[in-house]
This record gives structure tokens, C-alpha cells and sequence, in this order.
């Protein structure tokens, strides 16, 4: 992921209703949601809720996907992955031992075993 990019997916997250559409699909994932769903879940209209979906779509970070008359989106756990490796890799610069803890606590949170540091 790019610079452009990046930015376009932070200010997507940076709403508060779009934050929690991205978290609402993140957890429906890998299934997704029609918009109606997300509209109703994040209590606005369907039509603001078009505008935020767009938004994260910009931003990389969702996909849609017609089924009839129904838009169904789910993560884009690609776009996603991009974001956090841009971070990591771009604020880091080549320096592990300021990633390190970082990647850690992530891990931790998800639940996933702890790496060993290379020695």
C-alpha cells in the first residue's frame, strides 16, 4: 500500500460510522453484509450509508458485491493487511525494536502464541 492509499483508508476510519461499519463487517467476515443490514446496524439511511461504504471501498478496505437487487460487502482483509503493513513497515524504517512490542500486543490481542525474537 502506497502513501495515497493509506491516507484514503485512515480518513475512511476516522468516522466514527464508518469505523463501525468496517468493524461490523470485519466481524461478519468471511460473509458479509447487504447494505440494508449495515444501514439499520449503524442506524442511518440507506443513502448515507451508500456514502460511507463508498468511502471504505476508496479506502480499500471493503468489497462489494451484487446479488440481484442486493449489495453485499464484506472486508477486504487484503486492504486491510496493506494498511497495518504500510505502518508497520513505513513508521518503522527498518528498526525492529520499535515494531517488536507492537506486533506483539497485536498478536496477544488476537489471541495468536507469541513469536520468539530472532537472536
Amino acid at each position: 500500500m502506497d502513501a495515497k492509499k493509506s491516507q484514503a483508508a485512515f480518513a475512511a476510519l476516522a468516522q466514527p460510522t464508518r469505523l463501525k461499519a468496517f468493524r461490523k463487517l470485519v466481524a461478519a467476515h468471511p460473509n458479509g453484509l447487504p447494505a440494508g443490514d449495515i444501514a439499520a446496524f449503524c442506524k442511518v439511511p440507506h443513502n448515507t450509508m451508500s456514502t460511507h461504504l463508498a468511502a471504505l471501498m476508496r479506502g480499500g478496505l471493503i468489497a462489494v458485491a451484487r446479488d440481484g437487487r442486493v449489495m453485499n460487502y464484506r472486508v477486504n482483509l487484503d486492504g486491510f493487511r496493506g494498511l497495518i503493513d504500510f505502518m508497520l513497515r513505513d513508521c518503522c524504517g527498518g528498526r525492529p525494536e520499535i515494531c517488536a512490542p507492537v506486533v506483539e500486543d497485536f498478536n496477544a490481542s488476537c489471541g495468536a502464541p507469541a513469536q520468539k525474537a530472532a537472536s
